[in-house]
């Protein structure tokens, strides 16, 4: 949640932004007088660009991220005091978590800062999350009477456990980088400044692998969370074998006895 009330935006720039190189598609949000708080135009906006880079065949890897100073302060409070229950669900107030969810290419995320209620629960539904060594986690929604919506409580129990991840929920306090490494919420620390960067590189070693094997992945590893395990083992099984008899495994095969760098395709 962002802690701070807002006034109104005015002649702002637009609060997402994007930019494409050589196959990934970076996604800005950009509201630094705000603290990057998610409001319902940024939302409709990140929406947009999500299911865009998704269905744009030159994109490959998606990097989300916010400015030097946050990431996402969260949700922005002063707007959301304006909503009632039933505007909640017909101006769509979680669609981007969702599409977010369901985005079949690699998505990480670059965070500098705070990532705080709806800012946390963003960056939590990304694959990867590269964070700055003084970056700030947290769920601190029971603050102001409410719990997290987007995927708070049941993305931290299933990475963080049930007591630690009630530790926080309960408390709503802030964590640093290197606890929320601990807690599997984080894959990476970097230096301050440089999660972007480190992004970017990690983008750049994925775009060199397979893009059926990593959807599968993907999919696979959403299923992974929810199914009985012989289920899954089933799936899985049944997966590699559609992947077996792909363009792409015959191109690895080629390569590796071929001493080459593999062209993969996605077919």
């Amino acid at each position: 949640m962002n802690e701070t009330p807002s006034g109104l935006d005015t002649g702002s720039p637009p609060p997402v932004a994007t930019t494409d190189q050589d196959g990934v598609r970076t996604i800005r949000i950009n509201r630094p007088e705000r603290r990057n708080a998610l409001n319902l135009a940024t939302k409709q906006e990140l929406t947009a660009a999500l299911r865009e880079a998704d269905a744009d065949e030159s994109v490959r890897v998606i990097v989300l991220t916010g400015n030097q100073e946050v990431f996402v302060a969260g949700t922005d409070i002063a707007e959301m005091a304006t909503f009632t229950p039933t505007d909640l669900v017909v101006k769509k107030a979680g669609e981007v978590f969702e599409v977010l969810d369901g985005v079949t290419k690699p998505t990480i995320a670059a965070v500098e800062g705070y990532a705080l209620g709806g800012g946390c629960e963003l960056a939590l539904a990304t694959d990867i999350v590269i964070a700055a060594d003084d970056a700030k986690f947290g769920q601190p929604e029971i603050r102001v009477g409410l719990i997290p919506g987007a995927g708070g409580i049941h993305r931290l129990m299933r990475m963080a456990g049930r007591q630690r991840a009630l530790r926080l929920l309960l408390t709503g306090d802030h964590i640093d980088a290197r606890q929320a490494h601990d807690l599997g919420m984080v894959s990476e620390i970097v230096t301050r400044g440089t999660a972007y960067k480190r992004a970017l590189e990690l983008a750049a070693q994925l775009i060199t692998m397979p893009p059926l094997s990593l959807r599968f992945i993907k999919e696979l590893s959403r299923n992974a969370e929810d199914a009985p395990l012989h289920s899954g083992l089933l799936l899985e099984r049944r997966t590699f074998q559609l992947v077996f008899d792909s363009a792409d495994h015959q191109e690895g095969l080629d390569a590796f006895l071929e001493r080459r760098t593999p062209s993969y395709q996605g077919r």
